[in-house]
C-alpha cells in the first residue's frame, strides 16, 4: 500500500511540476460558459471548451488526443477527453465554420463510434484502458458516467452535422448506459432515498462526483432534445431534482465539496473543481429555470471572494488527500 501511494505522489509531483506535458494541462482549463445557450434545440456545447479544442499535447496519428499520465501509466487515450475536445471544435466551427473544425470534430466522433463496445453486462460503453488511482483503486478497463453523456452530447451534433446514422445508431447504444442500473452494467443509480444519480466512477459505495453528475446530466438532456424520446425527459427531470435536493450536501459554509466521499474529513473541492460547480450550476439555471442553481452559484462564488475560505478550504485538502490518498 505504502509503495501504491508513493507512487500515486509521485506521479501527480510530475505533473504539477511539468504541468504543460501532463494530463493537467488537458483538464485544468477556465471553465468558461457558451456565449448563447439553446434550451430547446442541439446548439453549441453548453461549456465553451475552446482550449481544450487547441489542446497541443500528444496526438496519434490521426490527430487524436492522448494524454501523459506520467510514470507507469504513460500516454493514454482517455474518452472523455476525446469527447471534449470533439465539443470544443465543434463550438468553434459554430462560430468560425472553418472546415477543418468540422474535420476535428469528426474525427473524434469517429473514434467514438470505433472504439464503443460492450462491457462484461453487454452494455456499450467507452472503456479507460489503464488502471488509476482513485480511493477505490480502478482496474482496467473501466467505464464512466461521464464519459458516457459526454460521448452522446458529441455524438448527436456530429449526426446533426453530417446526418451520418453511423453517430445517432452510436449515440443510441450509449444512451442505454443511463437506462440500466449500476448493478447491471449501466451508470444510473437510484439510492434509498429515491434519488438518481449518474456515476462518474463506479465505486462501492457510490460517491456522486458533482461535476461528472452534472456533465452526464447533460448527455441525457441533449438526448431529449436530439430524440425527443420521453424516457429521457423522464430521466432528466429525475436528475434535476436530485441535483436541486442534495446541493445542500456539497455545501460547506465556506466551499464546495468535490463528491459524497462518505469519510472523517469530507472530500473538498479545489479551486479549479469548485469554479467549475459554479459555472454548471449557471447553465443549470439557464436549463431548467430553478432559481436555486442561480443561488448556489451565487453564493459558491462568494467563498472565492474570501481569502480566509480559499485558505481553509485548501487546509481541507490537503487534509484529505494525506488522510486517504
Amino acid at each position: 500500500m505504502a509503495g501504491k501511494k508513493l507512487q500515486y505522489y509521485k506521479r501527480i509531483f510530475a505533473a504539477y511540476l511539468q504541468p504543460g506535458k501532463s494530463q493537467l494541462s488537458f483538464w485544468h482549463d477556465k471553465p468558461t460558459m457558451t456565449r448563447r445557450i439553446h434550451t430547446d434545440t442541439l446548439g453549441p456545447y453548453y461549456m465553451d471548451f475552446f482550449s481544450k479544442a487547441d489542446y497541443a499535447g500528444i496526438r496519434d496519428a490521426n490527430g487524436i488526443p492522448m494524454l501523459d499520465y506520467q510514470g507507469e501509466i504513460g500516454p493514454q487515450y482517455n474518452p472523455i477527453a476525446i469527447a471534449q475536445w470533439g465539443l470544443g471544435n465543434y463550438n468553434r466551427f459554430c462560430e468560425t465554420q472553418d472546415p477543418q473544425r468540422s474535420r476535428k470534430v469528426l474525427a473524434a466522433a469517429d473514434w467514438l463510434c470505433e472504439r464503443l463496445e460492450k462491457n462484461r453486462h453487454g452494455i456499450f460503453v467507452w472503456q479507460h484502458e489503464f488502471d488509476w488511482e482513485y480511493r477505490t483503486p480502478l482496474k482496467a478497463p473501466w467505464y464512466s458516467g461521464l464519459a458516457q453523456g459526454q460521448g452522446v452530447s458529441l455524438l448527436l451534433r456530429a449526426f446533426q452535422q453530417t446526418g451520418g446514422q453511423k453517430y445517432l445508431d452510436a449515440a443510441d447504444r450509449a444512451f442505454t448506459s443511463f437506462l440500466t442500473p449500476v448493478a447491471e452494467g449501466g451508470i444510473t443509480l437510484t439510492d434509498e432515498n429515491g434519488d438518481t444519480w449518474f456515476e462518474e466512477y463506479i465505486v462501492s459505495p457510490p460517491t456522486h462526483i458533482l461535476n461528472g453528475f452534472i456533465w452526464a446530466a447533460w448527455g441525457v438532456y441533449d438526448y431529449l432534445l436530439a430524440r425527443q424520446i420521453a424516457e429521457a425527459g423522464t430521466l432528466f427531470e429525475k436528475a434535476v431534482l436530485t441535483l436541486r435536493g442534495n446541493l445542500a450536501r456539497y455545501d460547506l459554509g465556506f466551499w464546495s465539496l468535490y463528491e459524497q466521499s462518505g469519510t472523517l474529513l469530507p472530500m473538498v473541492a479545489s479551486p479549479f473543481y469548485h469554479r467549475l460547480h459554479i459555472v454548471q450550476l449557471r447553465i443549470m439555471y439557464q436549463l431548467t429555470g430553478d432559481e436555486i442553481f442561480a443561488e448556489y452559484a451565487a453564493r459558491w462564488d462568494g467563498y472565492i471572494q474570501s481569502r480566509m475560505k480559499r485558505g481553509r478550504a485548501l487546509c481541507y485538502k490537503g487534509a484529505f488527500k494525506l488522510a486517504y490518498y
